[in-house]
C-alpha cells in the first residue's frame, strides 16, 4: 500500500475487505508494506502520512478483530528535503475456524551440537548455565538425563501472541495455557544426533511430517559426525531448512567466521545448490523469513549462544514471521478428501485406555466418528471409534488435515495396533501392498546392490524391512546409479501411496526414491 491517509469509508470499508481476504490466503497472517507503489517502486511517506496510515490500518485490524505489530522501518533517498520511511506491518488474527496458526519444526544436528538445549533455552524462556541445566525438562527417559544424549522423539511448544510476543513456560505454567495465549504455535520435534539412534531420527523426519527443519551446528566442531548426513536428509525429503550455529560463546570471531564459510561452502556446491543468508540484525531475520517461505533455495543462518543469550532474539523474530507452507485453497483440497490419519505414537492412559497420536493426512476427523484401522498382520481392517481429540495437550472437537493429534480409542486393545498402521473412513477401500515397485538412487552402497537384499524401508510412517525382488534392466546396482526396484515387505502388508518419498537404509547403504507401482491386496 502507499498510503491510507483518512480514507472515505467507502474506501475503507474496500481496505477492510481486502485486509480479510488476504489474511484468509494466508491463514491468519498477511504482512502489509507501506510507502510502496502497487509496481514496487520504494516512494516512502513523510512522519505524518505514516503516523496517519498506521492509525488507519490500526483500525481496520480492529474491525476485523486482528493485531498488528511493526516489523521494521526504513528510510529511502527519494529527491525531497523532507526524511521519508518505509514502514512493514505484520497483521495477526487467529482464523474463526480454529484455535492457532501451528508449524512443525523437526530439529537436526550432530551430537553434542546443543539441539535440547537450544529448545530448552527457547521453551523454558531462561538461559542455560553451560552445564545443560536447559535441557532437562525435554528428556523423556531417565538414561537420557545420565548420558546427556535424546535418545527419542519429544516434541516441544513455543507460542507467539498476535502482537507478535513469545508465549513460553516463563510465564504460562501448562501447555493449555501457552495454547490459549497463543495465536501462533511452533511446535518442535527434537530428533537425537548420534548415530545410534539414526532410524529413530529418520521416522521422526519422514512420520511427522515437519514443514521445516532447524540445523544445529555447533561453532567450536564445525561441520562433523552426522550433520552432512542429517542435511542430506532434509534435501531428500524436500523439507526447507535454515541454519543455527550454536555455542559462539565458547568460541572466538575467527572460528565462528570460519564454521559459517564451511557451511556457506558446503550450501553452495552444485548437490545443495542453496544461497546462503547470515541474519545479523533484526531486519535481515524479516527478510529472510519472507524470502525463505518464498523460494526454498535460501538458507538463513543464524549464530547464537543458548548461554549468553546473544541473537537469540532474532531466531524469535524469525519464527515468529515464517509464514506456514501451504495457503488456505491447498488446505481446503485436502480437507474435502476422505479422512486419513497416520498412526506414529501409541500409549496406554489410565482411565482413557488407548491413545494414538499422529498426523491427519487428509480429511476432517471429529469426536465420536467411526474409522477402520490397519492393516493387521494378515491384511485385515478393524473398526474403531474416536472416543475424544486432543491437540497440543488441549480439547478439540474437529481435527482438520495437516493438524497433528493424538485421538483416544476407549477400550480398543492395544496389542492390535502398531506403528505405521493408518485409521481411514469405511468407505475409502485402502490399498494395501506387500510387493511394491520404486524408483531410486542408490546415494551410497560398499559393494553391488542386488536381487535378495535385505534392506529397511521408510515410507512416511511405515517402517519395515523389505526384500529385493527384481531391478529392472539391471543385474545390479552400483553408488550413484538410479533404477526400477521391486521390493517386497518380509511381515505385513503396509498401506502405501502411489507417489510416495521413500528412504532405505542398511547398515552404510542408504538410497531414496518414490513409489511407482503397487501391487495391491484387496482387503475386508
Amino acid at each position: 500500500q502507499l498510503k491510507l491517509v483518512n480514507p472515505s469509508q467507502y474506501r475503507f470499508e474496500h481496505l477492510v475487505t481486502q485486509m480479510k481476504w488476504r489474511l484468509q490466503e494466508g491463514r491468519g497472517e498477511a504482512v502489509y508494506q507501506i510507502g510502496v507503489e502497487d509496481n514496487g517502486l520504494l516512494v516512502g511517506l513523510s512522519e505524518e502520512e505514516m503516523r496517519a496510515s498506521l492509525k488507519t490500518l490500526r483500525r481496520m485490524a480492529e474491525k476485523v478483530g486482528a493485531d498488528i505489530t511493526v516489523l521494521r522501518e526504513r528510510e529511502v533517498d527519494y529527491d525531497s528535503d523532507v526524511p521519508r520511511k518505509i514502514t512493514e506491518v505484520l497483521v495477526r488474527k487467529v482464523p474463526d475456524n480454529q484455535q492457532f496458526l501451528d508449524l512443525r519444526v523437526a530439529v537436526l544436528g550432530n551430537v553434542d551440537s546443543g539441539k535440547s538445549t537450544l529448545l530448552g533455552v527457547l521453551t523454558q524462556g531462561e538461559l542455560d548455565n553451560g552445564r545443560g541445566r536447559a535441557r532437562l525438562n525435554l528428556f523423556r527417559h531417565l538414561h537420557e538425563i545420565q548420558s546427556g544424549r535424546t535418545s527419542s522423539i519429544s516434541f516441544e511448544i513455543l507460542g507467539f501472541n498476535s502482537k507478535g510476543e513469545v508465549v513460553n513456560y516463563s510465564d504460562s505454567r501448562t501447555a493449555e495455557e501457552i495454547c490459549e495465549s497463543s495465536s501462533k504455535m511452533i511446535t518442535f520435534i527434537d530428533l537425537a544426533g548420534h548415530h545410534k539412534y539414526l532410524k529413530t531420527t529418520i521416522f521422526g523426519l519422514t512420520s511427522y511430517c515437519p514443514d521445516f527443519a532447524m540445523l544445529v551446528v555447533s561453532a567450536n566442531t564445525g561441520i562433523a559426525g552426522t550433520t552432512r548426513e542429517h542435511l542430506g536428509l532434509a534435501m531428500a525429503l524436500k523439507v526447507p531448512f535454515f541454519i543455527v550455529i550454536s555455542k559462539v560463546d565458547l568460541c572466538s570471531k575467527a572460528t565462528v567466521e570460519r564454521t559459517v564459510k564451511q557451511l556457506e561452502r558446503i550450501l553452495k556446491q552444485p548437490g545443495c545448490n542453496k544461497l546462503p543468508l547470515l541474519v545479523n540484525s533484526d531486519d535481515d531475520a524479516v527478510t529472510a523469513a519472507q524470502q525463505f517461505a518464498q523460494s526454498p533455495n535460501i538458507t538463513p543462518i543464524f549464530t547464537l549462544s543458548s548461554v549468553s543469550g546473544e541473537n537469540l532474539d532474532l531466531l524469535k523474530v524469525f519464527l515468529n514471521i515464517l509464514p506456514p507452507l501451504t495457503n488456505s485453497k491447498e488446505q481446503e483440497e485436502l480437507m474435502q478428501q476422505l479422512t486419513e490419519f497416520q498412526v506414529d505414537e501409541i500409549y496406554t492412559v489410565p482411565e482413557v485406555g488407548t491413545v494414538v497420536g499422529g498426523t491427519l493426512s487428509s480429511g476432517i476427523c471429529r469426536e465420536g466418528e467411526n474409522l477402520v484401522v490397519g492393516p493387521t498382520d494378515d491384511g485385515k481392517f478393524l473398526r474403531l471409534k474416536v472416543c475424544s481429540i486432543q491437540r497440543n495437550r488441549s480439547a478439540c472437537r474437529v481435527l482438520r488435515a495437516g493438524q497433528a493429534a493424538t485421538l483416544a480409542l476407549g477400550p480398543f486393545d492395544r496389542s492390535l495396533l502398531r506403528k505405521g498402521m493408518v485409521m481411514v473412513s469405511p468407505e475409502m477401500n485402502p490399498t494395501i501392498c506387500s510387493v511394491f515397485e520404486a524408483e531410486i538412487v542408490l546415494l551410497f552402497h560398499a559393494t553391488t546392490f542386488r536381487k535378495g537384499f535385505q534392506v529397511t524401508v521408510h515410507v512416511g510412517n511405515v517402517r519395515q524391512t523389505a526384500i529385493v525382488e527384481k531391478i529392472h534392466g539391471k543385474d545390479k546396482l552400483r553408488t550413484g546409479e538410479k533404477a526400477v526396484v521391486c521390493f517386497r515387505f518380509i511381515k505385513h502388508p503396509e498401506y502405501l501411496k502411489i507417489g510416495a518419498k521413500l528412504l532405505f537404509r542398511e547398515g552404510v547403504t542408504k538410497g531414496i526414491g518414490h513409489v511407482t507401482d503397487l501391487q495391491a491386496i484387496i482387503t475386508k
